[in-house]
């Protein structure tokens, strides 16, 4: 099931798209009167998601309330997340190569340890958004396309074998990084979390949707070229790894965002580097979840 944030006659609701995501259906349709994903995710149960399920394969004439993709707004799936997203550093080894080159370090391969930071998202950048250049701070704006889980219920002491429990789904995101920053401040929060650096979407895909542990194709495109072309499975740290680890020592709440790192190909792997600037599109596609298109805005 795709489920996701959208505008209609002026109104934000929560839906599901139609099995040829044509036509979107309101929750409310159904008797489901929850009033964000973030209210979704913690309460829906199982067989609401399966009725969900089952009714996305309807006619939508027969739905009340059910909208046509053009007379939508898609938003971000969630708007504001409740705290920082949590984000994954080198997770795929070819980008731990092209990061040690433009960094003119070297690489020997090995990642013992994943590594782990945040990234302040007042507010996800939707599908067809502008992403804000910060041209009077920032020269070399990059781009990632990541996996993202979102956690479904409280985890804390999660064990490997029971951290596919704990999820509620899989969204496709752009951590925006600001290599420039990143560099002169040698950290990543701030490169990483000037406002819009967090496009989300188009969807969430629930789950019991995607054969797990999911191995799926991640590529980029930036103005139609094809930068980034790889698969999930080629995560270092997988997700039972991730969960398991992080709940170990804190506890990960129910809509917590994880963005699980990017593969080769982002614009500081090129030589020269291709960086973003205004006028320049980008899209970042995640296979059975869809695709966020984003311009460069000044």
């Amino acid at each position: 099931m795709k489920i996701l944030t959208y505008e209609v006659e002026g109104r934000k609701k929560v839906g599901i798209w139609n099995r040829e995501e044509t036509w979107i259906y309101p929750l409310e349709s159904f008797g489901m009167e929850y009033r964000d994903m973030q209210e979704v995710i913690e309460s829906v149960s199982d067989s609401e998601i399966q009725l969900l399920n089952h009714m996305a394969a309807k006619d939508p004439y027969k739905i009340k309330g059910a909208a046509p993709m053009e007379q939508v707004k898609i938003l971000a799936p969630i708007e504001k997340p409740g705290q920082d997203v949590i984000c994954l550093g080198i997770n795929y080894m070819a980008h731990g190569e092209e990061s040690a080159r433009y960094k003119k370090e070297a690489f020997n391969g090995e990642r013992p340890h994943a590594i782990y930071f945040s990234k302040r998202v007042n507010h996800c950048t939707a599908d067809k958004e502008g992403i804000p250049a910060h041209e009077d701070m920032v020269d070399r704006l990059d781009y990632e396309a990541e996996l993202a889980v979102i956690i479904r219920k409280d985890a804390c002491g999660v064990s490997k074998e029971d951290a596919r429990t704990y999820l509620f789904g899989y969204s496709v995101v752009n951590d925006v990084s600001a290599r420039d920053i990143q560099m002169r401040h040698q950290q990543w929060f701030f490169g990483k979390s000037l406002d819009g650096f967090f496009p989300m979407g188009p969807c969430i895909v629930t789950a019991e949707e995607i054969e797990y542990p999911p191995r799926l194709g991640i590529r980029s495109y930036v103005n139609g070229e094809l930068r980034q072309n790889s698969n999930t499975e080629l995560l270092i740290f997988d997700i039972d790894h991730v969960i398991s680890e992080l709940s170990r020592g804190m506890t990960l709440k129910a809509g917590t965002i994880i963005a699980m790192g990017t593969p080769a190909g982002v614009g500081m792997g090129f030589e020269p580097p291709k960086f973003l600037k205004p006028g320049d599109h980008v899209c970042c596609a995640i296979e059975k979840i869809g695709r966020i298109d984003n311009p460069i805005v000044q």
